[in-house]
C-alpha cells in the first residue's frame, strides 16, 4: 500500500515557476511508475507526466514539453514536478499517482492517488 501527499502548489504569475513534491509512504514506491495529473472543474482528469522507477524515459503531455520536468528520488520516496514558464491554462488541481504498470499515461491504470494540490497561474 502506498500513501501519497502532494505539496508545493500555490499562486504564481504567468511565466513563473513552481516545484511540486509528492511524498510517499509504503514499501513499494521504488518499484512503481509515478505520474502527475491535473484537473479543472467540468473537465476530465488530464495526464501531465510520468516516470518509471529507474527514472528512464519520462513521458509528458505535449502541452508541457519543454516547460515541465518530472523526477524522482527513490531514497527520499519523493517525486517532483518542476514547472517553469507557467501559463494561465496550467491552472488546475494537480495530483500525483502511482501504478505498477510501466509507462502508463492513463488515469484509470493508476492505483494510488494523492489528495491534490492547487496550482493557480494568474495573467
Amino acid at each position: 500500500q502506498v500513501q501519497l501527499v502532494e505539496s508545493g502548489g500555490g499562486l504564481v504569475q504567468a511565466g513563473g515557476s513552481l516545484r511540486l513534491s509528492c511524498a510517499a509512504s509504503g514499501r513499494t514506491f521504488s518499484r512503481i511508475t509515478m505520474g502527475w495529473f491535473r484537473q479543472v472543474p467540468g473537465k476530465e482528469r488530464e495526464f501531465v507526466a510520468a516516470i518509471n522507477w529507474s527514472s528512464s524515459s519520462p513521458y509528458y503531455v505535449e502541452s508541457v514539453k519543454g516547460r515541465f520536468t518530472i523526477s524522482r528520488d527513490n531514497a527520499e520516496n519523493t517525486v517532483y514536478l518542476q514547472m517553469n514558464s507557467l501559463k494561465p491554462e496550467d491552472t488546475a488541481v494537480y495530483y500525483c499517482a502511482g501504478t505498477l504498470r510501466y509507462g502508463s499515461t492513463k488515469s484509470g491504470e493508476y492505483n494510488y492517488w494523492g489528495q491534490g494540490t492547487q496550482v493557480t497561474v494568474s495573467s
